[in-house]
């Protein structure tokens, strides 16, 4: 059941959905897929406590470099 029936932001529908979330830690960068209510009008996205401390536990790792359980799917590259 989700918390919010109407978003805190514009009173717009919420709905449950799986998105893509990309997090950053360092110079590195991560995108995984988590369950959210996300706002049909203006898009906020709400996340569960568990789902907002699983993103510090990745930031942390990718700030830290550790990241041998991740899998890597590409390189992203700077243009000066």
């Amino acid at each position: 059941m989700m918390p919010f029936t109407k978003c805190p932001v514009c009173g717009g529908e919420m709905v449950e959905k799986d998105i893509e979330k990309l997090l950053r830690g360092g110079c590195n960068t991560a995108v995984l897929k988590v369950h959210a209510e996300v706002c049909l009008h203006c898009g906020e996205q709400l996340y569960s406590e568990d789902t907002v401390r699983r993103f510090e536990q990745i930031r942390n790792k990718l700030e830290r470099a550790e990241v041998s359980e991740f899998q890597l799917v590409g390189q992203t590259f700077q243009v000066m």
